[in-house]
């Protein structure tokens, strides 16, 4: 059962590098949310369960993603709103780290309601933004 296992792991690995070397910068950032959410959610969830461990690893994962997001931004190009979301960024990590050292699920969700609305914002781009985007 493990080799299969170990499959079914290769290729969800194999599909995710396919999918990411594919995907529009729109794309990668909605990828990127979507997995700072699923790992939030993770720690979330070993929190309740009192799994430090777990907890921890979901969370730097988390923080990890958020540095990605930062990164992504353009602060010269992106005016006022790079630099709104450089700040919002910098509050989730502080707010994930203190999450983490304090065991305090509403800490995570926190972060997790304003990664929701990031999204949300994200999602509702245009579409000829997005294809602009894309052609740059």
């Amino acid at each position: 059962m493990s080799v299969n296992l170990n499959a079914l792991k290769q290729y969800k690995s194999v599909d995710l590098r396919a999918t990411v070397e594919t995907a529009s910068p729109h794309k990668l950032i909605s990828m990127l949310l979507e997995g700072a959410l699923t790992a939030l959610a993770k720690a979330k969830g070993a929190t309740e369960r009192g799994q430090i461990e777990e907890r921890t690893e979901h969370l730097n994962k988390a923080t990890d993603i958020i540095v990605g997001l930062k990164g992504s931004l353009d602060l010269d190009k992106g005016g006022e709103l790079a630099a709104n979301l450089d700040e919002l960024y910098n509050y989730m990590i502080r707010q994930v780290l203190l999450a983490n050292r304090e065991n305090d699920e509403k800490k995570i969700q926190e972060v997790m309601d304003l990664i929701l609305e990031v999204r949300s914002g994200w999602s509702a781009m245009p579409v000829e933004v997005q294809i602009q985007e894309t052609n740059k």
